[in-house]
């Protein structure tokens, strides 16, 4: 098969090549997918580029957890209706060195989740980290309802789909933190109520002035690092930060403008969520889809043979959504 592979980090258009190799076969308990598109997310980047360590757990990486394609083969103990079947995946890369970036993934049964018809191929591939981590951010602990919740970087590929499940789930206002006009309107049109260019407003200010001063409940962060102190402001006494990324693997927190507010600090990783977390976000999600009340973004589909620029485009924020790239 063909696939996209790395053996050192460094530079996309350095470290990334395309090899043939030998095609996969499942083992007991798993399935064969032959996968049509595969999602591109900055912790794949992060990986690739060695921002978290330059050594790699593998001698070869096929990058990419999430994906989507059709069952073609199911090992022992898989029940054989599932050939043929429309799936999406999730942590195909993660703790494994062959992800989706490639003509076909094996991994085990449970990872490879029915996408319901009519739902395009390419969503498939922006589900399991960014659908995922985005669902779990706004459910976590006692959820949304009749809050006040600010979704930091409400454009992005998390964050687009965080604003959708805040309102769905009973927010009682979305804010949505962006960094341009183009971006504001791309949260409008997810379901924000508010929108507000931290380039160019007080943030802080603007969320204490939507709730008369009270702070919003639950901010929703996909930066900690340089947003901290403008959260501390924001959050009204004991709301909470749900943090599911930062810019920096070092963080001062202010801890009096945090003790004072008796503010509680979430954190996750979508790979690592729980069975039962994990079980309940795909069964919510696949409603969700099945009766289409998700909007979805796909900025830019790429063919495989263009994995590096796909990779920068990540790397760079150069597109307003997600980015997946086709496998032929």
């Amino acid at each position: 098969m063909r696939a996209a592979v790395y053996e050192r980090t460094g530079p996309a258009a350095e470290v990334l090549r395309l090899e043939e190799i030998p095609t996969p076969q499942p083992r007991a308990g798993e399935v064969r997918v032959k996968l049509a598109w595969s999602g591109v997310n900055p912790s794949d980047v992060k990986t690739r580029a060695g921002m978290r360590t330059k050594t790699l757990a593998f001698p070869r990486i096929i990058p990419h957890s999430d994906g989507a394609g059709v069952v073609d083969q199911v090992g022992e103990g898989v029940d054989t209706s599932r050939v043929g079947q429309r799936v999406w995946t999730w942590n195909a890369a993660w703790g494994r060195p062959d992800g989706t970036a490639a003509q076909y993934v094996v991994l085990p049964a449970a990872q490879a989740v029915p996408l319901p018809d009519g739902v395009d191929l390419a969503v498939g591939a922006c589900l399991g980290i960014p659908a995922l981590t985005a669902y779990h951010a706004v459910t976590i602990d006692s959820g949304v309802a009749d809050k006040t919740v600010l979704v930091a970087g409400g454009a992005g590929a998390v964050g687009h789909y965080a604003v959708q499940f805040a309102k769905l789930k009973g927010a009682k206002q979305v804010v949505a933190s962006v960094s341009s006009a183009e971006k504001a309107m791309l949260a409008r049109a997810a379901g924000a109520d508010l929108t507000i260019n931290y380039k160019a407003e007080d943030l802080a200010a603007r969320c204490l002035s939507a709730t008369d001063g009270k702070g919003v409940e639950r901010i929703i962060e996909v930066d900690f690092a340089a947003n901290v102190e403008a959260d501390l402001k924001a959050l009204r006494p004991e709301g909470d930060v749900v943090v599911y990324g930062s810019g920096a693997p070092q963080i001062p927190v202010p801890f009096l403008a945090a003790i004072v507010k008796n503010i509680r600090l979430r954190f996750f990783i979508v790979y690592n969520l729980t069975a039962s977390d994990r079980a309940s976000a795909i069964a919510d999600l696949t409603r969700l889809l099945e009766s289409r009340r998700l909007t979805h973004n796909i900025a830019a589909r790429l063919p495989l043979p263009r994995i590096s620029e796909a990779h920068e485009l990540v790397e760079h924020g150069r597109t307003l959504g997600n980015v997946v790239v086709e496998i032929d």
